[in-house]
């Protein structure tokens, strides 16, 4: 299954902040979208992703004042980024390795798509349900093939 297959299936907005924003308005915006990251979008360019981890990070080490401190202090800005066209056994590759649980799908440097370990985890749940009954069908006799 690509990356392109597996946004089709992908329901729901993809949720994006602006680098001015406070951490406290991303904070607000991955809890009440029950979401773990947000992409940096500047004229519908990626320049930046922000997690719920670097916020939890960025309010332990400013506790008295993080209310004040914006997106742009705690964004990572060298980012993995996939295209349309990659397998999601790559993509799942890139995340176990670089061991982050998003990969923002760009084309031309335009945010298209985010893929989170989730949507990996779903896609092959699929697969091997779709395997196990044909395997189930093999046995048993009863494929048409």
């Amino acid at each position: 299954m690509t990356v392109q297959e597996l946004l089709q299936n992908k329901s729901g907005t993809m949720h994006t902040i602006d680098r001015q924003e406070t951490i406290v308005k991303a904070m607000e915006c991955l809890i009440q979208n029950k979401i773990s990251c947000l992409p940096i979008v500047e004229k519908k360019c990626l320049i930046g992703i922000i997690s719920d981890k670097d916020i939890f990070k960025a309010i332990f080490e400013n506790r008295s004042h993080f209310e004040e401190l914006s997106v742009s202090h705690f964004m990572s800005t060298e980012l993995i980024v996939g295209v349309a066209d990659d397998n999601i056994e790559y993509i799942s590759n890139l995340m176990t390795k670089n061991r982050i649980r998003h990969i923002p799908i760009v084309a031309e440097s335009k945010l298209v798509g985010l893929v989170s370990i989730g949507d990996i985890v779903k896609a092959k749940e699929k697969d091997i349900k779709f395997e196990n009954r044909y395997l189930k069908q093999y046995i048993e006799g009863s494929y048409p093939g």
